[in-house]
């Protein structure tokens, strides 16, 4: 699959394709070496801001280990809709706010995760999230920031998160927060696809 890196570039350049399985197989430092150093580089001033991990509240003795290729995988559940648009560049008008600050997901998962949120309440669990959609620059940025997961990171290839659809979050749960989610997140479409990533959640739609 091919990614248009088209951020940063001219009216007069052309813009510049990336084979997205060939970009899965180099190194970080290489991506900063290529085409795309120079938006990552700028990225670097901006990193930081707006990505959380909630593993403390999870009770995570030690960050897990991750194994090359984790989380780079394909989304076949992904709307035509957004498909349309591309990975990071889905337009604010189809992005719902979802109770928590300023974090946004596309309109369907943003009413599942609040319905999901308020049952959750119910039981008396409470639900937060450190991170929900992210633009194309944002993944480049957490890319250099945290390494890719198949280089022992914490960030999947830009253009390929499922954060990049607004169909995933990362939530900020307690050890009963987790387990409600594990017995009642498929109700509501979202699913856990990484147990070693348990802060982790994507919406793949209600069953």
């Amino acid at each position: 699959m091919a990614i248009e890196a088209v951020a940063g570039a001219s009216a007069t350049s052309p813009a510049v394709t990336v084979d997205a399985d060939a970009l899965r197989s180099v190194t970080l430092s290489q991506m900063i070496g290529s085409r795309m150093s120079t938006e990552l580089a700028g990225a670097l001033s901006n990193a930081g801001t707006g990505v959380g991990i909630g593993i403390g509240v999870l009770g995570l003795s030690q960050v897990p280990s991750i194994t090359p290729g984790d989380g780079a995988g394909s989304s076949t559940h992904v709307p035509a809709l957004l498909s349309a648009y591309g990975n990071g560049r889905i337009p604010r008008e189809l992005l719902t706010l979802i109770g928590i600050g300023q974090h946004r997901l596309w309109g369907p998962a943003a009413e599942a995760f609040k319905s999901m949120r308020a049952a959750a309440a119910t039981d008396g669990v409470s639900i937060s999230v450190t991170d929900s959609y992210r633009s194309y620059d944002q993944q480049v940025s957490l890319a250099a920031e945290k390494g890719l997961t198949q280089n022992g990171g914490w960030a999947a290839v830009p253009g390929t998160s499922e954060h990049g659809w607004g169909l995933a979050v990362d939530v900020d749960v307690d050890k009963n927060g987790l387990a409600w989610l594990r017995a009642n997140g498929t109700t509501y479409g979202f699913v856990e696809p990484a147990t070693r990533e348990p802060w982790h959640w994507e919406y793949h739609g209600a069953t």
